[in-house]
């Protein structure tokens, strides 16, 4: 944007521009029914002018949210709906800076030239939206100088000189005043307005009436609101105004001073980007109470309603600690109704004594409530952030020992740190680190207004000690009308010099606008028309084209682009009727497109044709070709992107590259083959160039635009990878153009991480699809070995796919700040080959000559949910008598429970056990019961030997997520309402609720020798209980998003979340031994190695981690076989077992020579060495359970199969 030292830095029109398309992208007029897209239609200064950059490119979109919509009438009076509305809008750029924005909307007439090219009813109107857009929240002065300049362009004495004349002098030379110093006075016509803004030592600069917010929300929905804003929740406005929605944004936002919002700030969002509602970072933004947010899912949203003072949310908010909530709740009601609060004071003058809060009284809402609202939450910060200069320590890395402050604070208000949820929360949210890195700043040090609190009521002093005690009054700069000699624009006026307008004016256009626009209008109206006949195309000109006027010239140009596109009209849909037996290569329709392509040196037949698609797609086409289609659409496009490279027409290629990802034919075994991916032979997709102006026109584009510049450029990398992966570029190739991009944009590390996560999966898709493209690039290295089919099994619902693993060494370079290090690991392809060549050796060695077997077993009629193997420690089997030993048992979305048999090959299925009525999410067992539990709140007890139904134990709220078989006859379970109980099956009671989480529970574990139990889920915490003596050990906080996955050994508690770390806690001390962050997405499994004391962890990034435990906890060993999430790791003694999402099974084996002998990091790192893989087939995995005893890992489907490998007997 433009200098911030003028006030008005744009005058913006928006509305219905020369190029109509609606919301859902398809061009032309569709009736007035339909909602259009807005654009820019005038501005000043102009879009090309050198010392101003354009305005944001979302403006149009966040300005008319809803769309344009198509009138027949203007304003009726007794219509409220047909008035004029004026709204703020506050738009965030990339830095985070905000740009202020006031605007009316109004119904206006549309344009003849465009009513005349689309064929719109003649006086028909649009919504069109006049804007003044600024860096400085001047939210009144910005209001009123619109709402003058609309009122001058409608009334009926008119204006004394041309309304953008006028515009002109107000947005170059009314300057931003000095704070606190100076006060500009400008007139607009005969209205004289003025501007100041107050001294930097005052709270900053709010031009905003906090009354909107506080008559819509009461006390305690506005300190909950406050909260939630002050946690960094994501925060939904609901309002039918939209200068509500901003007006409340903006004041909440000052009433966090002096912490400042650091995420995503839209405080109108447009109606179609109602999907950024599940974005799952934090964010502030407003709806229009009229749009429909059904299909949204709002799990965690807080969803503030202005209308009907009502706050709703799924998860809980911590309320702010007592003497701070009383405090806060008690000051505001003595501002907002003072006369109950006072009621039973003395009405005597007390002097120098009352409070100044008892001043504003009598008075109606103004600027003195405003300041005393702000004030009040500044105390607030003041009490509550007491002393924590003391705690800043620069040596640790987040500047701030949270410890230390927190047990202080607790010592100073007798309140357990546990109960300080809320603070907690508070100084680990992003806004108080900033806050804090903000103080070491000197300018922001000198002005800090919360420290000078705090000294102030520290001695004794009144909170308005802080602020100047006498401001000088302003200096007085007036800005004079100057005489604007000529008009800017072409209008009738009235006697008397008089500029009155039945229409907001247009501003003059320069000639390259004007023969833009008109070219635009010519095209439209010109493929509306039907055309009899089409003469002879001239492709080149000759002696009379060389006499012709360049006026003429153009549109003899035109008529020729015309003429082509209806020639390729017809034969592109000739070419569609082409039969079965006929050669398209050699077809009339083929011959005579391959000949205007070839013979048009302007292009104008190659981007002829490529539209002539694109328009057919948009008419409804389904893009379904035949095979002689196929070739023909195929070598066409081949031609017309080579022709489009040599001269240079980036618009051709890239229209054909998105066209080319449409359309599609289907082979006889139904499987779907692409245009795109036959153009991977052309060298255009090789080069950089080519991507960037690609991925310019993607953000110039994009309809999108209200939301921040890093989602913006994140959206338009993911297009490109898309279509990167669908022609089949290698991985690296693809990989560095994306990088380099990103990296100019200045992308942060999450965003590359996930971008380079999804161009993984796709490219793994494509290859297990298609196979690796053949001429470009090399195979994939396959970390697999294909274990043989038994040949008695056939499986027709399973497809074999083709197992591929991409090297991924970015992962490990993405966690390190070193940009040097990213490049080399992401660009060097040596890298990746020698990986793959050791991976290789590795697998060579790990071969074995024993059979591998692997069988289906049906019987399940619906998707895998659960899956236990009975395991000879879970039934004592200590001599191999027990048949139990080594049974699986699986639980469905069918509600039933089947027992398998895995040494009865052919007829495994031992038993279905048949008494739930919903989905069974777990199962446990020991030697002579099976429990099994689920989303009916049921935990069901069966008779392993008989297999029927002994107990139904109710009792919980919620669907069940563990269950655990104990001694003594007792069960162990937990659920989504929060608790775990312990249950007597012989008396089908429940004999207590031995632990409490404040939201589900997702994982369990359980040590029966010392009673310690240990509970986590989604409210991030890892709860610890000793059952035996009824109390809560620990609280184990450190994770901040969901803990999936738990594991309990000894004085150990291994946990993964969803944060991307696994954590290891110590159960003497309470406290964090470890974290482990090295994987990029959520860790789903974590399993402890007794056999070298070490731990694994699995990710939904589908990497294998091995940490060794000595000497403090590192990473030795990472394992790329799974392209799909990790699901299962199962570590024994020898064996270990591991499955993935992808339906991919692993086991390794730990060779006994090495046993106790790791005297060295090099030998840990050979410990576990890979043993057999079987091969992988195209089925998703819901659950995965292993029997190291046997050497069996069985996998329970989506599509209701079990895949049981018996990976072999004997070593």
């Amino acid at each position: 944007m433009a200098s911030t030292s003028r006030i008005f830095e744009y005058f913006v029109v928006c509305g219905l521009g020369p190029e109509i398309r609606a919301l859902d992208g398809l061009k032309g007029f569709h009736g007035a029914e339909e909602m259009y897209m807005p654009a820019f239609i005038d501005q000043f200064p102009h879009s090309g002018h050198a010392l101003y950059p354009p305005p944001p490119p979302q403006l149009p979109t966040c300005v008319l949210p809803a769309g344009v919509r198509i009138y027949s009438s203007r304003l009726d009076a007794n219509d409220v709906s047909t008035y004029p509305r004026s709204y703020p809008i506050v738009l965030t750029e990339g830095d985070g800076s905000k740009i202020y924005v006031s605007c009316i909307a109004f119904r206006d007439p549309i344009c003849e030239d465009i009513i005349e090219a689309y064929q719109i009813p003649v006086n028909s109107f649009a919504d069109k939206c006049i804007c003044f857009v600024s860096h400085s929240p001047c939210f009144q002065v910005l209001r009123d100088a619109l709402e003058e300049i609309f009122v001058l362009c409608f009334s009926p004495a008119g204006c004394s000189k041309p309304l953008w004349d006028i515009i002109s002098h107000v947005v170059s030379n009314v300057p931003l005043p000095t704070p606190g110093k100076d006060r500009v006075l400008f007139a607009i016509d005969n209205c004289l307005l003025s501007a100041e803004t107050p001294p930097k030592e005052w709270l900053p600069h709010a031009d905003i009436s906090f009354q909107p917010l506080v008559q819509c929300l009461d006390v305690d929905k506005l300190i909950q609101l406050f909260t939630a804003v002050l946690l960094e929740r994501r925060i939904l406005l609901r309002s039918n105004k939209y200068t509500l929605l901003t007006l409340v944004s903006e004041a909440i936002c000052h009433l966090i001073y002096p912490i400042r919002w650091q995420h995503v700030y839209i405080p109108i969002i447009f109606s179609s980007g109602v999907d950024y509602i599940d974005a799952p970072t934090p964010y502030m933004m407003g709806l229009h109470s009229g749009v429909d947010t059904s299909t949204v899912t709002m799990d965690g949203v807080v969803v503030v309603d202005l209308e009907y003072n009502r706050i709703t949310t799924t998860e809980d908010i911590p309320p702010i600690p007592e003497s701070e909530h009383s405090f806060l709740r008690g000051e505001i009601l003595k501002l907002l109704q003072p006369n109950v609060v006072a009621i039973d004071y003395m009405k005597i003058n007390l002097g120098s004594m009352g409070d100044y809060s008892l001043r504003t009284a009598t008075k109606s809402w103004g600027q003195d409530h405003d300041f005393q609202l702000r004030l009040i939450f500044l105390r607030f910060f003041a009490q509550i952030m007491s002393g924590y200069r003391n705690f800043i320590d620069n040596a640790l890395p987040t500047g701030f020992n949270a410890q230390a402050f927190l047990k202080k604070r607790s010592r100073a208000t007798n309140q357990p740190v546990e109960s300080m949820l809320m603070i907690m929360q508070f100084i680990e949210t992003q806004g108080f680190l900033d806050y804090l890195e903000r103080c070491n700043n000197a300018e922001e040090f000198t002005n800090n207004l919360l420290d000078k609190l705090q000294d102030a009521t520290g001695r004794g002093q009144s909170p308005l000690a802080i602020f100047p005690s006498h401001v000088a009054d302003p200096e007085i700069i007036t800005i004079a009308d100057s005489e604007i000699e000529g008009s800017a624009i072409n209008t009738s006026a009235e006697p008397g010099n008089r500029h009155c307008y039945k229409s907001f004016p247009a501003n003059a256009r320069t000639e390259e606008q004007e023969e833009k626009r008109k070219s635009i209008l010519a095209l439209v109206g010109g493929a509306s028309k039907q055309v009899p006949s089409s003469p002879a195309v001239r492709i080149s000109g000759g002696p009379k084209a060389e006499s012709l006027s360049p006026r003429e010239r153009a549109a003899e140009r035109e008529r020729m682009v015309l003429d082509i596109k209806v020639k390729l009209q017809g034969l592109w849909l000739r070419l569609l009727r082409l039969g079965a037996t006929e050669d398209p290569l050699s077809s009339f329709e083929y011959g005579t497109i391959l000949a205007l392509i070839e013979s048009d040196a302007e292009g104008i037949g190659g981007s002829g044709f490529v539209e002539c698609i694109r328009e057919h797609i948009h008419s409804g086409w389904q893009c379904r070709l035949t095979d002689e289609q196929f070739i023909a659409v195929k070598e066409l496009l081949k031609t017309a992107i080579t022709l489009a490279s040599s001269r240079d027409d980036v618009s051709t290629i890239r229209d054909a590259l998105e066209v080319s990802a449409e359309m599609y034919r289907k082979d006889p075994n139904n499987v779907q083959d692409y245009v795109q991916r036959h153009l991977l032979s052309l060298s255009v997709w090789e080069e950089l160039r080519f991507w960037d102006g690609y991925f310019e026109y993607l953000m110039e584009n994009c309809s999108n635009k209200s939301t921040n510049y890093v989602t913006l450029v994140t959206a338009q990398l993911i297009v490109m990878a898309t279509h990167m992966a669908g022609l089949g570029l290698p991985d690296i190739d693809s990989w560095n153009m994306i990088e380099k991009i990103a990296e100019r944009n200045n992308l942060g590390y999450k965003q590359l991480i996930k971008l380079r996560a999804l161009l993984t999966h796709l490219q793994q898709l494509r290859v297990g699809y298609w196979g690796v493209p053949i001429g470009k690039g090399q195979p994939l290295p396959s970390y697999s070995m294909a274990s043989p089919r038994a040949l008695d099994i056939s499986d027709e619902s399973e497809q074999p796919a083709e197992a591929s693993v991409l090297g991924r060494s970015w992962v490990h370079s993405m966690f390190s700040r070193d940009r040097s290090l990213r490049a080399s690991s992401f660009n060097r392809a040596s890298d990746t080959k020698a990986g793959a060549t050791a991976g290789k050796t590795d697998l060579a060695a790990a071969q074995k000559k024993t059979q591998t077997n692997m069988r289906i077993l049906r019987g399940h009629t619906a998707a895998i949910t659960a899956l236990h193997c009975v395991t000879r420690k879970e039934v004592w089997d200590l001599v191999g008598d027990r048949e139990d030993a080594g049974f699986f048992i699986s639980g469905s979305t069918d509600c039933t429970v089947k027992v398998w048999d895995p040494s009865l090959r052919g007829s495994e299925l031992r038993a279905t056990l048949r008494g739930h009525t919903r989905t069974v999410r777990a199962i446990s067992s020991d030697r002579g019961k099976i429990v099994s539990g689920g989303d009916d709140q049921s935990v069901i007890v069966w008779d392993k030997q008989a297999f029927k139904l002994l107990e139904e134990l109710k009792g919980h709220d919620a669907p069940v997520t563990s269950v655990r078989m104990l001694s003594g006859e007792r069960v162990l379970t937990a659920s989504h309402d929060g608790t775990v109980k312990m249950w007597d099956v012989r008396t089908d009671t429940c004999v207590a609720t031995v632990g409490r989480c404040q939201s589900a529970v997702l994982c369990m574990e359980y040590d029966d020798s010392t009673g310690i139990l240990a509970a986590a889920g989604r409210d991030v915490l890892a709860h610890v209980w000793d059952i035996r003596s009824s109390k809560q050990m620990f609280k184990l906080q450190g994770h901040t998003k969901w803990i999936r996955s738990m594991r309990m050994t000894g004085e150990t508690i291994i946990t993964g979340s969803d944060d991307w770390t696994a954590r290891v806690w110590s159960l003497t001390r309470g406290t964090c031994d470890a974290v482990l962050a090295c994987h990029a997405g959520p860790i789903l499994c974590v399993e402890y190695s007794p056999s070298d004391k070490g731990i694994i962890t699995g990710s939904s990034d589908g990497l294998i981690r091995f940490w060794e435990n000595e000497g403090g906890i590192k990473c030795v060993k990472n394992l790329t076989l799974h392209s799909a999430s990790v699901l299962s790791i199962s570590a024994g003694d020898h064996w270990l077992g591991i499955g993935a999402a992808d339906n991919s099974m692993s086991l390794f084996h730990r060779p006994q020579e090495r046993f106790g002998s790791f005297s060295n990091a090099g030998s840990k790192v050979a410990g576990w060495q890979l043993y057999r893989t079987p091969q992988k087939t195209s089925a998703v995995v819901r659950c995965i359970a292993s029997d190291l005893d046997r050497k069996r890992i069985c996998s329970g489907g989506r599509n209701g199969l079990l895949r049981l490998w018996d990976a072999t007997t004997s070593i």
